[in-house]
């Protein structure tokens, strides 16, 4: 679930945070973890009741990359991209960041008290205020950005066609159901003739649509808009994916999927120079509800002197795979290459498994269709079929 925070954090001041957690004694006890004093804490609205425009963040990262290397101070970068900014609620958003650093606030903390930049962007330029390379850092988060991008394209794109299937069946269906049964229904009642047991089931339902219509049809609107208000509410998605982790392959790659993100951010801070329980504090909000407790019991076995892998270990954060590159990771020093290894590893592992699973689940939905498309019409048809065998 979705909580907006205000916080004050020493030396800084007070910040808006979103955070995602099962409840609210959760989020408290994480920002109080970080060191941060707990204001006030509210459940946020679904987004389908605040609708707004997006702030662009990869371009206006791109952008201010652009002016940093050009030579701009970050605040005559930062003062060029409101001027050419055409949206108002993009151009208010920078002249906010603007009016909190001229107060003496660092960037970091200006980008934390604004809800459109995600907490791991502003930890990456608060690691990169204590080196003095914001740019390459804010590349690294727009390489980070566009990764995970990728990755979600890749999924969306595969879940396209079946689901266009779903939703032309579900028409067709409804189409036969709610259309074609009825007209047949009024044929059929006057034959006088036994039908088979299935259609009779059949024409019984196309009568109760051809006498109540208009009461099955708000029924079914009723039900159709109460699944989209449930699936809006957090509970029920939180529902609804522990489900999903239940069933066995697909939990496995729904873990596989939340690591290798995991994994990319904690690289890509370590990267940075934030050290590795700092940095793991601040990416276990990304990890699902399954995990989080992971990255506690992983935390917690790194302050008492355990070493990297043998942490994640304990907080079953790793795979075969990534239990091993950890180990050479500690040996060579480089745990940021190391983990974004991991990352990519498990990716590309996830791709194969998404072409795999879609080459057999799209065949697999239009027989399935097919034959629920063409029961109905067989039905139909069978006492047809059968006056045509009496009258031979």
């Amino acid at each position: 679930m979705r909580y907006r925070v205000k916080a004050l954090r020493p030396g800084v001041g007070v910040s808006a945070l979103t955070l995602e957690a099962l409840d609210e004694t959760e989020v408290r006890a994480r920002l109080q973890r970080e060191g941060l004093q707990v204001i006030s804490v509210a459940a946020a609205r679904a987004a389908w009741l605040r609708p707004r425009a997006r702030f662009p963040l990869l371009l206006f990262t791109q952008e201010l990359i652009a002016l940093l290397d050009a030579g701009l101070t970050l605040s005559e970068a930062l003062e060029t991209l409101a001027e050419k900014e055409h949206r108002a609620e993009s151009r208010q958003l920078i002249e906010r960041l603007l009016a909190s650093m001229r107060e003496g606030r660092p960037f970091s903390a200006a980008l934390a008290a604004q809800d459109a930049f995600p907490p791991l962007y502003a930890a990456t330029v608060r690691a990169a205020e204590s080196t003095g390379d914001l740019s390459p850092a804010l590349a690294r988060y727009v390489s980070y950005q566009s990764q995970i991008d990728t990755v979600k394209k890749k999924v969306v794109s595969a879940a396209i066609y079946p689901m266009l299937l779903i939703a032309v069946g579900t028409l067709v269906v409804a189409f036969l159901l709610g259309y074609v049964v009825p007209r047949f229904a009024t044929v059929y009642a006057d034959t006088g003739r036994d039908l088979p047991w299935m259609s009779q089931m059949l024409l019984r339902w196309g009568q109760a649509v051809d006498s109540h219509g208009g009461l099955i049809a708000l029924a079914a609107l009723a039900l159709g808009g109460g699944l989209v208000l449930a699936l809006a509410q957090p509970a029920s998605r939180a529902a609804l994916t522990r489900l999903a982790w239940r069933v066995p392959a697909l939990g496995e790659r729904l873990r596989t999927f939340d690591l290798a993100r995991f994994y990319r951010s904690l690289g890509m801070l370590l990267s940075g120079g934030i050290p590795i329980v700092s940095a793991l504090g601040m990416v276990s909000g990304l990890l699902s509800a399954q995990l989080r407790v992971g990255a506690t019991t992983a935390m917690e076995a790194m302050r008492r002197g355990q070493s990297i892998s043998t942490a994640f270990a304990l907080g079953d954060l790793t795979t075969p795979v990534a239990a091993r590159l950890l180990r050479v990771g500690e040996k060579s020093g480089r745990m940021g290459e190391m983990m974004e290894r991991i990352a990519v590893f498990h990716d590309e592992e996830m791709a194969r498994w998404v072409d795999w699973f879609t080459r057999l689940f799209e065949p697999l939905l239009m027989v399935f269709i097919g034959l629920v498309i063409g029961s109905i019409v067989v039905l139909l048809y069978m006492p047809i079929f059968e006056l045509a065998g009496s009258l031979e």
